[in-house]
């Protein structure tokens, strides 16, 4: 009965952390990595200089959101001024969506023969 009892909360323990686990992945990955840098800051070393928020909040001149990339010591690099698109996960693949459906060729609008 003691081993019965022992395996039925090891198996609620994993499950419990399976699900927590999966809670974390989806809520960090709705919203992109972003900073808010000065854009006139570049520098070929460091990058662009990370400002607050509130620059870009208040749209405030010279400052806007830089997304991606990595950062340190206050500077920013490898990232782009262009916010990642959302990516649903499912189908439905719009044109521009960055995947190819199809096989031999992928031609666009063409049915085989």
């Amino acid at each position: 009965m003691g081993d019965a009892r022992r395996q039925l909360r090891s198996g609620t323990v994993v499950l419990g952390g399976v699900g927590l686990l999966a809670a974390a992945l989806t809520s960090c990955s709705s919203e992109p990595d972003r900073r808010c840098v000065d854009r006139d800051s570049h520098t070929a070393a460091h990058g662009y200089r990370v400002v607050s928020d509130k620059n870009c909040t208040s749209g405030r001149t010279g400052s806007t959101w830089y997304y991606g990339g990595s950062s340190r010591g206050g500077w920013t690099e490898g990232g782009s001024f262009s916010k990642p698109r959302k990516s649903s996960g499912g189908s439905g693949g719009g044109h521009g969506s960055g995947v190819e459906r199809g096989g031999f060729g992928g031609g666009h609008g063409s049915s085989g023969g």
